[in-house]
Parts: C-alpha cells; structure tokens; sequence
C-alpha cells in the first residue's frame, strides 16, 4: 500500500523534456545547471541532444535523468574554427530538419505522448515547439538568440534557395508559450511573450589555491586559460606565444597531449569552470558559455572574433560594457603576438554585479509552467506571431554596415513563388501577408519639417531605428549607447542619403575621360547630422576631460555597424584642428597625415570621409563652422565590393552637413567636392563617377557621363526587358591598392608620351617648310590637339592604332620615364622612380573602352530585335572584361564569375538563354561583376545558379545587388524633429 505522502511525492513530479541544439558546447552546460535544478527537485528531466550522453551524466549522476541521443538541428556549420559556413549551415538544417519533418513530427510527439511529459523546453529547438504542440503539450524556450534570426543573416547573404526555412523556423517558435530571455540576447522576433532570467553560470568546485597547487603553479606565474574549441589546420602553440611568467591551461587538452612547456594540458575530465576562476584571465571565442563563467567569475576575456558568428556582436557587447572583454587581432593570434592583450586584460577590473542564479531561476519558472502557475500574456495566432517575426525580425543589421533592412525576397510579390521560394509555408499564413511591403511603414516619432520619404522603405526604417536611440542609453551595443548620446532630441536633425553604385560600362576609363554608364543601386548610406552651439552640445565624457565645457566646437561621430567591419564606431575632433595656428585652414596633405595617423583613435582612417568633407566644404567655399556637429552614419553599402561604398558615405555626409547649414550645392558640384575627399585626404586615387553617381543618379536609369571633368550628358532608361545585376567576388576591391593606382599612373604616363609624340611630329612637319594641302592641314589639326591632349578619352581608336600604338613600351620604370618627361601631370598619383609601371595597355583600355561606351549607349536606346540587342551589349561587356584583364587589374574570382555567365549562356537554348554578358567593375582587381540579363523569373534562376556555383568552387557564395534607388540630388534631405510624447 503506498503511503499518502509517496501518493502526493508522485503527484508532484514533473516530467520535464529539454532539447539541446547541436549548436556549441555552450548550450549543453546551460542545460546541465537547469536540469541539476529540476531533477534535485525531484522531477524527472529527458534530454533530447545530439551531444554525447556523459556531458549531462557527469555532472547529474541521477536515475532521474535520462538522454536521448537525437540531433534535431545542426546549428551553424563551421568551415575552420574561426568561420560559420553559411550556405553549408542552411543545407544541413534542411538535411537535418526540414526534409525529414513529417517524420520527425511524427515521432517526437508520439514518444512525448508515450513518457507522459508535462512540459517541453527548447534551447533553442524549432521543431520541438511544433512538436509539442502537436502531442498537445505545452512548450517554453529557454536562450540568448534564436534561429530565426541567426539563418536570416545567412539568407540574405548566402542566396534565396532556404529561405522558407525562416518562415518555418519563426512559425514553429510560436507555438511556445513565452520565451525566458538570458542576458546577452539577440534580437528574437519570433517570441511576442519573454520572461528575462539571470545569467546561468556553473557553479565552482575548486579554489584558486586548489588548482595552482593541483597543476604545480607557483603563485607568481599568471595563468591564462584557452579555452578554444576546434583547432586551426596546420597550426600549433608555441612556447614564445606567452611572455615570462605566464603559464596557459589548455582546456580540453590530455594530459599526455605534446605541448610547449608552458602549456599544460589539464585532462578532458578537467572542470572548466575551476580552470576559468583559477586563472587570471582567459583566452578563446566568444559564445554563451565562455562569456557567462567569464563574467560570473569576473576574469577579463581575451577573445578572437569569428566571421558570421551573428551572436557574437550582442555577447562582446555585453562582455565590453562590464569592463570583461579584450579582441584581440586574428592575425596578432595566429602570428603568437598575445604579451600585449593579456597584459592590457590583467589592467581591467571586470565589474559584472548582476545575479548568477540563472540555473536556479529558469528551474523555478519551468516548474511553475508545467503546473500552470505561469501561462501565456498573449494568445495571438500562429499567423499573427509569424507576421510580427518577419515584420520585427528583418528590422535588424545584416551586412557589415548594413542598416535595418528586409530582404528582397520578402518584400517581393507571391508571383515569384514560381521559383520554389516559398514553398513549405504554413497554410495558415493570410496571403496578402506575402504582399506586404515595408513601403507602408509609418514614422510616427518624428515631425518631417522638410521632404519626403519617396517610398524609400530603407529610409523610413532608418528614421525608426534613429528614433529608438533615445531609449538606449543603457544598451549593451556600445555604438548605439554612443549615439543616443549625441543629439538634442528638442532640436531639428537633418538626414540625406546617397547610394552605392554599379559599373555597367566605362569604370577605370573615368580618369582618362570616358564616357561612363554607372546606374545607383538599392543600397544606400544615410547620414543624419544636428549642429548645436559649443554651450548647448551633449558631449561625450572624455570630450569634456580636455577642454572647458562650451569652449571650442567639437564634431562628433558614430557609424553604425562598424563594429562589424573590424573598427572602432566613434570618433571625434575639435573643429580647430582643421585651422592651424594663424588661423588658416590645413592643407589637404596635413589633413591626410593627421585621419592616416592611428595611433590615437582606431576610428581616424575611415573617419576620413565623413570629417574630411568638412575641410573641403572650409577649403573649397569658405565654410565657417563655428558650432558643434553631430554626425550618425549608417551604410547598407557593403564594403570593398567595388560598388562605391566610400562615396555613398561622402556624398551622404556632405549632403547633410550642406542642409543643417544652409548650403546650397548643386549634386554635380557637391559630386567633384566629395571627389576631393577621397583623393586628396584619404589618398585614394579614384575618378570621380562613383561620386557623380551617388550624387546624381536617378532610380533604374543608367548615367551617362563623360568624366571632362564630370558632364552628364543625360539618363539613360534601362529598356523593359533589360536588366543589370552586380555578382560579388568576394575578393575585396580597394582604390587604394597598388595595382589600380599604378594602372592609373600608367594611363598618364601614355597619355604624356602621346603628347610629345605629337609634339615632335608637328616639329618635324614646320620644319619641313613644305606647303600643305588639305591632308596635311587636317594632319596637323589632329597633332596640335594631340599635343594639348587632355584627356586619352578625347583620341580615337583610328588614330591611335595608326598613329601612337606601336610607339609606346609595354612598361617604363619611374625613374626612366621622369628623366624624359619631367611629370605625368597627374595631381592623385606619385611616381616611383623605382617601380616599373605598365603603359601600353593602361593607355589603351580607356581608349577602346570610351568606344564601346558609346556603343553600348547606342544599343540601349535602339529598337529592334531584343536578343541580338542583348547579345551585343554582351559581347560589349566581354571585351571591357578582357581588357581589364591585359591591364593587370583582373582577379580569379572576377574571371571565374565571367566564366559562369558565359557557361550558362552557351548552354542554353535560344529560347531560354536569359544571361548574355558579364564584366568586372569599378576598380578591378577583385570587387563585384557587373551582368546582364533579360528581366523575370528564369534569369534570377541563372543568377542564383551561378551564384551556388561559385560557392562549390570557391567557399565563398556572393553577395548578389539587385535593384535601383534614387541619387542624393534626387532624394534632397529631410529636416525632422521628434515628436512630444
């Protein structure tokens, strides 16, 4: 007979099942301190991981927990131990839960059905969630980010093949009841209800003194912990990695394992986190695990940063705000050069004061769950949970310096579900959902005294994002903390925005005086700036610290998203700087000299655009800047691919710096002043059609250009059935580099060997004395301009294959060619008497490619047989692509892509042949190609596949542009005020 005591024993017990993610070794040991709880409480806990069974069994040795060892997801797949594999990360969540999910639905509500389970817990399991629902059981996630938003980023970067897996992804995170929300969270739109818990952090066994003794460590040497999961390939440690007097523990490390003599391998069986507490500071990746015990047990983190790790941003962040995390160079890492940030990790006092009950508390709210005690806020439906997903999920950074945006593929219409895009929705979801754009997008927290939105949803979704600073003054994302803090929300701001670019036509040519065709992309930068007298400005504290508050103007600046591209997101100057001691401006040199110099602030070099404008609008028209500035930047153009990234950021910023002082700039004009920026203060040698482009441009039309110095001539509409695509390499694109600019100095150094040419055929014609008839005369018109030659661009194909082609050396060393000529008369560029520059083809391409410029022109604006149109402007583009090549500024991955176009085009038949031409772009040697295509379904598919097949040969799946949006003349500014609440 069981007693009433056992009989309530029995009613009290739980049967509690948790998923684990096969996403890192984190999860599990958080799983592990709740489960401890649960089980000590006396209910019976299944864990259901693809982990091995003695991670939870170790450290729970109870008949009342049992694993299941089943993997269902993968997490995000790594290529090396320091980058995630997106696409090889999408292919195996649909391997692993997408194309079994009828079974694996099947069978997990079945055995929860068998175990009598009261509740399920996933961390963070999408399918369990569905799972659970079906066994009609009711569901909780326990986590710091979810898949959703993870996969996304992936998506969206990686191609368009796996995108219903968001969807299905989001919807099966619904079925939860509310989310219990750990610090260090990514956004996780999927969850309408959270319920935030303390850190989970396991508990330490050992003392300090315990461990130095059980390893022999004397109590002078520091201790250094790596704790780096997944070694590097052909990679080791070394003895000379550490400084004197230091020792490193190794987790995971054997013992018997061949180390260096100050490494110690402390045995797999080691408890971490006695190592971690141990020690003086530690050494690894981030991720939950390694952040958590790092700021539980207050020991300052050294950590690597990993590529397309998108929860990394929202840890470090936490791990910097309590003085905790230290980066340290990948390079500095791989090269053993570490006594610098482990001495600066050992100066820090890691001040994280929070509970670290978070085992203990997340145990207690599961239980008050499965009993009912805590239920569900809200109750809204699948469908409407998955609207706000997407509505609130795709509101977030995607790309390095990539601003709030939705997806292509979302906003696009349900007609081109004809690809299979969007197969594998549930049918639950309201169609006109799939219709909906961002367009619609309302900005009720500001006051638009000036301007319109135009329908730009990338815009209005800035404009909601600048809104939201006012709130994050305590946010773990040091540059948006940074930026709550710079403006006066009572006072007017004053927004622009300019796009990025693509080359269809003309690029390198620019310099020499082509005619270019360059359309504006969707990507844009937008700049939001507020000027303020000296006395009213906010001003950061450090600010403060070297000068009398209200004494001298300072300008202030934030990028968003620069953390991303490996920068520091802030920089700042006093407005004096740019006056020296009389009282006059700099010069541009000095001014390069002083953004170059990066000793003082990591932030100088890229600061470069933005503050750089401000001395050429001084320099240039006599601008007087006698207030403070506050200048937020936020770019969607991606970085060093080739599509004029820089000049979206220097004509948005002027642009809005003209606007909040009243200056009235005309785009060609400000186009040639932010030429200035980026030739003569960052010191990069590039013509000026990026600029013109992003300052004039106009949405899905082609500017035509003739760069003497910048004429347009008009704006080309793109024909219906005509599109252009931009397919990234993946190798980064910089003006900068040597070979551009050598290419570039070679151009000039033909275009001065062309004039004395000329100059010394007229000499020898006069003194001839001969008379001249009508030949001669047109002969010596042709000379005399030849010899005044401005620019390459303005002699034709004819004359230079009769006339100069064969008289011009393949390359020329400096030295040489200054001894003759004296100078190549070109303002951007310096020659090297050592270097040996190429000539002949450098001279050439701008020549030849100013002729196909203007054919191709021609072709679009002709009428006739589309196909033979398209193969043209193909054939066009081909040749421009050779042409980049003889000039020493192709790369692989752009010959590969080109490659790619040209397979699908042979192989298609007539009918459904839709790619007809590639070529790289911009500046070359590397960067992004230029396509194009016919428009619709069947060329997106090409597209895609050409894209998935670069993947496969390369490791890198490109980055595709697609779409159009207005210049900065178009668009104007915006003068805003924020609303009162």
């Amino acid at each position: 007979m069981v007693s009433s005591d056992s009989m309530r024993d029995q009613r009290q017990e739980l049967v509690v099942v948790y998923y684990v993610t096969g996403h890192g070794f984190g999860h599990a040991t958080r799983v592990v301190e709740v489960a401890r709880h649960l089980v000590a409480a006396g209910h019976v806990v299944y864990i259901v991981s693809g982990a091995p069974d003695f991670v939870f069994k170790r450290e729970i040795p109870s008949p009342k927990l049992h694993v299941r060892k089943v993997l269902l997801d993968c997490g995000a797949v790594q290529s090396d131990a320091l980058t995630v594999d997106r696409q090889a990360s999408l292919e195996q969540y649909s391997e692993t839960a997408v194309l079994p999910r009828a079974s694996i639905l099947e069978t997990e509500s079945r055995w929860l059905r068998s175990i009598n389970a009261n509740l399920v817990v996933s961390d963070i399991v999408p399918v369990a969630c569905r799972a659970a629902t079906e066994a009609d059981i009711p569901s909780i996630c326990v986590s710091n980010f979810s898949w959703d938003f993870i996969y996304a980023d992936y998506v969206t970067a990686a191609g368009h093949a796996h995108q219903s897996i968001i969807w299905q992804i989001a919807e099966d995170y619904s079925q939860a009841l509310f989310l219990i929300r750990l610090p260090g969270y990514c956004p996780m739109p999927a969850f309408r209800d959270v319920v935030d818990a303390p850190l989970v952090v396991r508990e330490v066994r050992k003392s300090r003194e315990q461990v130095r003794k059980e390893f022999g460590i004397p109590d002078d040497k520091k201790i250094v912990v790596f704790n780096f999961g997944g070694q590097l390939a052909n990679w080791s440690l070394k003895e000379e990695f550490l400084p004197a007097g230091w020792v490193c523990l190794v987790c995971g490390a054997s013992s018997d394992q061949s180390l260096p003599p100050n490494f110690i391998g402390p045995g797999r069986d080691a408890y971490t986190p006695d190592l971690i507490a141990a020690s003086d500071c530690m050494l690894g990746k981030i991720g939950y695990g390694t952040v958590s015990e790092a700021l539980g047990y207050k020991v300052p983190f050294v950590f690597i940063r990993r590529d397309y790790f998108n929860e990394e941003p929202f840890l470090r962040n936490m791990l910097e705000s309590y003085r905790c995390g230290v980066e340290m160079i990948r390079r500095d890492f791989l090269s053993g050069q570490w006594e610098p940030y482990l001495q600066r990790a050992l100066q820090m006092k890691p001040c994280y004061d929070l509970p670290l009950n978070g085992g203990e508390t997340v145990a207690r709210i599961l239980e008050g769950a499965a009993r009912g005690d805590i239920a569900s806020v809200r109750k809204e439906s699948g469908a409407r949970r998955l609207r706000d997903a997407i509505v609130f999920g795709y509101q977030i950074q995607r790309v390095p310096g990539r601003e709030v945006t939705i997806p292509d593929w979302y906003t696009q219409s349900q007609s081109e579900s004809q690809l299979g895009l969007l197969n594998g929705l549930n049918p639950g979801v309201p169609g006109n959902l799939l219709n909906h754009t961002v367009t619609d997008i309302e900005v009720e927290e500001f006051e638009i005294l000036h301007g319109d939105l135009q329908g730009l949803s990338d815009t209005a979704l800035f404009l909601k994002s600048l809104a939201r600073l006012k709130d994050d003054v305590n946010s773990p994302l040091r540059e948006r903390v940074a930026a709550a803090g710079i403006f006066s929300w009572e006072e007017e701001i004053f927004v622009a925005r300019a796009p990025g670019r693509l080359d269809v036509m003309g690029g390198i040519a620019d310099y020499s005086g082509s005619l270019v065709l360059q359309m504006p992309i969707r990507e844009a930068c937008h700049v939001a700036v507020q000027r303020n007298s000296p006395g009213k400005q906010r001003v950061w504290k450090h600010i403060s610290a070297r000068q009398v508050p209200g004494c001298k103007p300072v300008m202030q600046i934030v990028s968003l998203g620069s953390e991303a591209s490996n920068r520091a997101p802030t920089f700042d100057m006093d407005l004096s700087d740019f006056f020296d001691a009389q009282g006059e401006p700099i010069s541009y040199e000095e001014a390069r000299r002083y953004f170059s110099n990066d000793s003082s602030q990591r932030s100088r070099k890229w600061a470069a655009y933005v503050a750089g404008t401000i001395l050429v609008l001084i320099r240039e028209l006599g601008f007087k800047c006698e207030d403070c500035i506050s200048i937020l930047v936020s770019s969607a153009v991606p970085e060093g691919k080739g599509v004029s990234s820089s000049a979206a950021v220097e004509v948005a910023s002027m642009s809005a710096i003209a606007a909040a002082y009243g200056l009235e700039i005309e785009p060609r004009q400000l186009a040639i002043l932010c030429q200035k920026v980026e030739n003569l203060i960052v010191g990069a040698p590039c013509g000026v059609m990026d600029q013109m482009t992003s300052a004039c441009g106009e949405a899905y039309k082609l500017l035509a250009m003739v760069c003497q110095p910048a004429e347009v001539k008009e704006h080309v509409n793109i024909p219906t059935d005509v599109k252009f695509w931009g397919i990234d390499s993946g190798i980064k694109h910089s003006v900068g580099g040597a070979d551009y600019g050598s290419v570039r100095v070679g151009a000039f150094m033909g275009r001065q060997m062309i004039a004395q040419l000329a100059a010394e055929k007229l000499s020898e014609k006069q003194d001839n004395g001969n008379g001249f008839d009508e030949v001669d005369e047109v002969e010596t018109e042709q000379l005399l301009d030849e010899k005044n030659l401005s620019y390459l661009c303005n002699l034709t194909t004819e004359r230079y294959e009769a006339s100069y082609a064969n008289m011009l050396p393949e390359t020329i060393e400096g030295k040489k060619f200054l001894d003759k000529y004296g100078s190549h008369k070109d303002s951007v560029t310096t020659i090297l008497p050592q270097v040996s520059y190429p000539v002949k083809s450098p001279t050439a391409h701008p020549i030849y490619e100013n002729s196909r410029v203007e054919a191709f022109a021609l072709l679009l604006e002709a009428a006739g047989d589309t196909t033979k149109q398209l193969y043209l402007l193909g054939q066009l583009m081909y040749q421009a692509h050779l042409s980049y090549t003889k000039c020493g500024l192709g790369s692989t991955g752009t010959d590969r892509l080109v490659a790619l176009v040209k397979h699908m085009q042979r192989h298609s038949t007539s009918e459904n042949t839709c790619l007809f031409g590639a070529k790289i772009s911009g500046g070359g040697c590397g960067g992004t190609v230029c396509v194009v295509s016919t428009p619709g379904v069947d060329a997106t598919k090409q597209i895609l596949e050409v894209q998935q097949r670069y993947k496969e040969a390369t490791g890198h799946l490109p980055f595709i542009f697609e779409g159009s949006s207005p210049g900065a003349g178009k668009f104007g500014h915006l003068r805003i005020i924020r609303k009162s609440i």
